[in-house]
């Protein structure tokens, strides 16, 4: 779930740039429900797009702040890396692409955790450091999970969900912390 993080040279997102990311993850957090069970054509774009979404509101993020953003380039790359992980793990089945997930959610996760924690006196940060840790636990419970008889992608609907959620009250911080 990854956020988006302040700075003094951030600027406020506009109410397209916020819901976008909210919009898209909700709509992928349902059709990955509705194709959860086996992995058809539909469902290995679905999971592919979503780490490139994030990539580009981390693109977003970078363009939009002053100043070297280490974190999000590393972001962009886990991500990037994700994608291709997941196009090739399609193939293996859902235990593959849990594992490639949960890998994913986990260093995106610890990156967030990262970030948020050194950007804490800026302000703004309560939403990345929460959403960082929650991708390093729910990373860990994919690659459990994968390991279960009968492993499903449904539970990554759910993430994909809370990461749109959580994006936006990150977005919402971001905006309130640039006017201030």
């Amino acid at each position: 779930m990854p956020g988006i993080g302040v700075d003094r040279g951030h600027r406020a997102p506009t109410a397209a740039v916020v819901l976008r990311p909210l919009r898209f993850r909700d709509r992928l957090g349902r059709l990955l429900v509705a194709t959860a069970s086996t992995i058809t054509p539909l469902a290995i774009a679905l999971l592919v797009l979503y780490p490139v979404f994030d990539v580009a509101a981390a693109v977003v993020d970078a363009r939009s702040s002053n100043g070297v953003k280490p974190g999000l380039y590393v972001n962009i790359a886990i991500s990037l890396l994700a994608a291709i992980g997941l196009a090739v793990a399609a193939s293996s089945g859902n235990p593959g692409v849990l594992r490639v997930w949960g890998a994913w959610a986990i260093l995106s996760g610890l990156v967030q955790l990262v970030v948020g924690l050194s950007r804490r006196a800026l302000g703004g940060q309560w939403p990345m450091i929460i959403s960082g840790a929650i991708s390093t636990v729910a990373g860990i419970s994919f690659i459990l999970q994968a390991g279960q008889q009968g492993a499903g992608l449904s539970t990554l609907a759910g993430y994909a969900t809370l990461g749109g959620i959580f994006f936006l009250v990150s977005a919402l911080r971001l905006g309130r912390a640039a006017k201030a």
